[in-house]
């Protein structure tokens, strides 16, 4: 390999996105407020404009990671199968909150975008933003928004709902796991259940459950919502 360009292997972008995230998580054992994941990519960024280092070279060696978010979200499975029986006796309840949390917080971006002056484009864009990063963005590109700027206020969405969403619910008086489980994958996807199954693995069932049911009732309500908001 050219020494002058030792960036362009794609362990350069493994090993960097690995140091980095290891790095945030310690800066966040002393500092809780500072969340891993914005603490990692503001590294990665700063790291690769300092350099000159190509985004399109560090994208070779990070595409490799971004392939494990699959088994990673099929993993969430394992614990929704070890609480199966406690999810399935909240199952109704669960999905009338995962339709309710959808639906407002499709027609509430939306709105927002609206009344502050946003295009169509980018309320479209705006509108998935609280389901996970495939299906924000897929949504986004088949109702004419922007997809980029759809998976940037998806992570966004995600890291304001697990650093804020948990304090806040209790703060309101929500202490039930499943509940609190429920809301959080609802409104901050995988993001938000990453956060709370370190606290508590029913909570992080209810999570995984409730960001699986919101991706499936997003999908569908987003045609519909697409038309009546014209």
């Amino acid at each position: 390999m050219n020494g002058a360009a030792w960036w362009n292997d794609p362990l350069f972008g493994v090993t960097a996105t690995v140091v980095a995230y290891v790095a945030a998580l310690k800066l966040h054992a002393r500092w809780r407020r500072l969340h891993p994941l914005f603490v990692c990519s503001a590294a990665l960024v700063v790291l690769l404009m300092a350099s000159g280092i190509p985004y399109e070279s560090y994208r070779r060696g990070a595409d490799l990671l971004v392939f494990c978010l699959g088994p990673a979200t099929v993993a969430l499975g394992v614990p929704m199968y070890k609480h199966a029986l406690r999810l399935r006796r909240r199952l109704r309840a669960i999905v009338a909150g995962v339709v309710a949390g959808s639906l407002c917080g499709m027609t509430s971006s939306a709105f927002f975008v609206w009344a502050a002056g946003g295009s169509k484009e980018l309320w479209l864009t705006a509108l998935p933003k609280s389901v996970s990063s495939p299906i924000s963005i897929e949504i986004a590109r088949q109702l004419g928004g922007i997809p980029e700027l759809g998976a940037v206020l998806t992570v966004l969405t995600g890291l304001l709902g697990s650093m804020v969403g948990p304090a806040f619910l209790r703060a309101v008086g929500v202490r039930d796991d499943v509940a609190l489980g429920a809301a959080i994958g609802t409104g901050s996807h995988g993001i938000g259940t990453a956060r709370i199954i370190r606290e508590s693995e029913l909570q992080g069932s209810a999570g995984g459950l409730a960001m699986g049911l919101a991706g499936i009732v997003t999908s569908v309500l987003a045609v519909p919502l697409y038309w009546l908001l014209q």
